[in-house]
């Protein structure tokens, strides 16, 4: 899971792209990058660290030009080393860089590829450089000319839909060209498309959510389709072509679950309503199946299960209450390195006020139970607390498979869900009750709001992967290779930065004191 965003203006891009990222720093905040140009030139600055903390003024003034690509990074392949923040660059058959959020679920055969038949070298161990390969290897072979035509550009994206596997929203510049933002055929991750008019003419943006469209001022134009690739060139004249021969929109539903921002708007959906629905069938099976519980109160653990707790009270006339609170400064802990973190980070983040757990029957809702780290903690909160009975709901279903399209689940062993039965689940998070949403349910709250979706990836759920090349001896690859600790080792260089100016074939190193 990542954030990506592109811009072309009309004025300089460096600080859009810079408050832009800072709204989707809930999709990475591992790196951030930024890359700009003025035409054949590209300037970047790429860090380890939150937004805030990787662009000092100094960084911004340098990101000149009115073109430019954001990213921030949540790593679920390769390392945390600072030379895997991205944008990516590469020099030939054209300057090109790149940002990307997804996973590649056939990398490994692609870099094979590159190294035999395509003639690449891979640097590092990203899959996103990897894809960025990929597309300059398939612009050099359909390129006609020592100039690009926006024909040559979409039969490049349309080779790279017959090369590439897995999940991908991508962003990225051809020097002296303009800005080139394709989705994968099912589109797993989103991506969506904005303009907005200026003295100067129309402005245009993509990015992963539209939460950074509105606090930029854009309007929410539409969603990049499956399969689709949108083309701006520097003086900023639209193109867009469907570049996938069997397109189909599938997109994660995770999305609505946890990743994306409530106030964001994809495929269609509002994250927020969505989020309502998912409480109200939530009541509906506790009105159903546990009618049983002597609930006093429902507590949230915050944020992004308040809408959901909130309509469940309401559907069931029950008292809700904020129960915990949040800590600003510490960062989302599903996303964070390490179990060992995470474990140490739940108390940091949230502390229980007294008053609402003593001598109560508490449900408390949460989004969704992944490796139960912060559900068994919380539990144990609201009993140092003083709950006479703690009840927990989620609202997702049952989490048993790894998501292998960017999502970091990449375990089995590490599953909660896996291999458990719900009462024994319930039992190793200490709960008094423990109730799952169920699919079916919220496959529902979703089409609500977009009847027009008629299927989604939800294969962390029920283990169908809709590109349909996941098989047992990949996941148990993945399994061996991604264990959460080893993933996660930071070589000795993880804190260089870098500023590049990167002109035509050359491209300039320097390092700069952090």
């Amino acid at each position: 899971m990542c954030g990506i965003i592109g811009i072309v203006g009309k004025k300089p891009v460096n600080q859009p792209l810079y408050d832009g990222l800072l709204v989707l720093q809930h999709r990475g905040q591992d790196a951030a990058g930024i890359v700009t140009s003025d035409g054949a030139t590209f300037y970047m600055h790429k860090n380890n660290g939150l937004v805030q903390d990787v662009f000092q003024t100094r960084h911004m003034r340098n990101l000149v030009g009115n073109v430019g690509i954001g990213h921030v990074r949540y790593p679920t392949a390769g390392s945390s080393s600072a030379a895997e923040a991205q944008p990516f660059y590469v020099n030939s058959p054209f300057g090109i860089v790149l940002g990307h959020n997804g996973n590649l679920t056939n990398s490994e055969q692609l870099k094979r590829e590159m190294f035999r038949q395509d003639l690449r070298h891979i640097n590092t161990s990203s899959d996103s450089e990897v894809l960025l390969n990929v597309l300059a290897h398939e612009i050099e072979s359909t390129a006609r000319s020592v100039v690009l035509d926006v024909d040559m550009i979409f039969n490049a994206v349309a080779g790279v839909h017959k090369r590439v596997k897995g999940a991908y929203g991508v962003v990225a510049m051809i020097a002296n060209y303009g800005l080139l933002a394709f989705r994968d055929p099912n589109g797993i991750r989103p991506l969506v498309i904005g303009q907005q008019k200026t003295e100067l003419g129309i402005e245009h943006i993509v990015a992963s959510e539209s939460v950074a469209l509105d606090v930029l001022g854009f309007t929410l134009v539409r969603d990049v389709a499956p399969g689709e690739a949108i083309f701006i060139d520097m003086d900023g004249n639209f193109h867009a072509r469907q570049c996938a021969e069997h397109p189909q929109l599938t997109p994660c539903i995770f999305e609505y679950v946890y990743l994306a921002r409530p106030d964001s708007v994809i495929d269609g959906v509002s994250v927020y309503q969505t989020r309502l629905h998912m409480g109200e069938s939530l009541a509906e099976k506790i009105h159903r199946e546990w009618r049983h519980l002597d609930i006093d109160v429902v507590i949230p653990i915050p944020d992004t299960s308040r809408p959901s707790a909130l309509q469940l009270a309401n559907a069931l006339n029950l008292t809700y209450r904020e129960g915990f609170i949040k800590n600003r400064y510490i960062g989302r802990t599903f996303i964070m390195p390490g179990q060992a973190l995470r474990q140490k980070s739940v108390r940091q983040k949230l502390n229980p006020i007294g008053m609402e757990f003593k001598g109560k029957n508490v449900l408390l809702v949460d989004d969704s139970i992944v490796r139960g780290t912060t559900s068994q903690r919380i539990v144990q909160m609201a009993r140092e607390a003083g709950a006479n009975k703690v009840f927990f709901a989620s609202a997702a279903p049952p989490v048993r498979y790894p998501n292998v399209y960017g999502i970091d689940m990449p375990s089995r062993d590490e599953l909660l869900a896996t291999n458990r039965t719900d009462e024994q689940i319930c039992r190793e998070i200490g709960a008094d009750a423990l109730i799952y949403q169920d699919l079916d349910a919220l496959v529902r709250d979703i089409q609500l709001s977009n009847p027009d979706i008629a299927q989604f990836d939800c294969s962390c759920f029920d283990g169908k992967y809709v590109t349909g090349d996941i098989t047992e001896a990949y996941l148990a690859a993945i399994e061996a290779a991604r264990s959460d600790g080893d993933r996660r080792k930071k070589p000795a260089n993880s804190s260089t930065q870098m500023d590049l100016n990167l002109v035509g074939s050359e491209q300039q190193e320097e390092e700069t004191p952090a």
